[in-house]
């Protein structure tokens, strides 16, 4: 009898176990469709920002600038741009890092923020990376230099410690930062910024083929035909 009850304990565990881990797995795969929906319409309106705005009004003497606010012919960067529609939320934090950022207060936070940057630094191809990082569910993408007064900008900064930047160049990442209930892993912050990755290679000419537009995006006609 001893034995039978050990065995219905022993299923009950296991069931309840299996129960625990698949909703910890549904919760994981919410977070991370909510984090990736979230960062694609971050990006449309940084991307809507950079390209219908900043690039527009250069034309008329309208510049974007670190000092925006101290001249009504200055607009904010792209990158105070996302900041400050972000610090208007209270749920969720948005922000940019890099490995070579202008700001100290762009660094990557955790050893595993700087994992998931060189990830996306090393690959062109991959658009999202998504990790456990404590009690947080975090998601980076690519930051591109959509246009090359973009890369110029940051090479040309007194404060830049890479100046090699091209157009299309993966500068960093936009990462959307989520709560998640589990226990915090307890992992240590980043005491020093990691050495910048080697820029000496031949400068990239065309965007990854996730970016709209990209030669090296399939041909939507020959995405109809295999549908069809």
């Amino acid at each position: 009898m001893g034995a039978k009850r050990a065995a219905v304990y022993g299923v009950m565990s296991l069931l309840v176990s299996l129960s625990l881990l698949g909703n910890s797995r549904a919760g994981e795969l919410s977070l991370d469709l909510t984090a990736r929906y979230i960062l694609e319409i971050v990006k449309a309106f940084r991307t809507a920002y950079v390209l219908n705005v900043v690039e527009r009004v250069r034309d008329a003497g309208v510049v974007s600038a670190e000092e925006w606010s101290q001249d009504v012919h200055r607009i904010p960067l792209p990158a105070q741009f996302v900041k400050g529609a972000a610090s208007e939320l209270e749920n969720y934090e948005i922000g940019l890092i890099g490995l070579a950022p202008l700001n100290k207060e762009n660094y990557p936070k955790t050893p595993a923020e700087v994992e998931a940057l060189t990830k996306l630094l090393n690959n062109r191809d991959q658009k999202i990376v998504s990790v456990l990082d404590g009690d947080q569910f975090k998601s980076i993408s690519a930051d591109l230099a959509l246009v090359q007064s973009y890369a110029d900008r940051h090479n040309q900064h007194s404060k830049a410690t890479v100046r090699t930047f091209n157009r299309y160049d993966v500068m960093g990442g936009l990462i959307v930062r989520l709560k998640r209930d589990a226990r915090p892993e307890g992992m240590p912050l980043m005491s020093e910024p990691p050495a910048s990755p080697d820029r000496n290679s031949a400068p990239q000419t065309t965007p990854p083929p996730w970016v709209p537009g990209s030669p090296l995006s399939p041909d939507p006609q020959s995405l109809k035909k295999k549908r069809g």
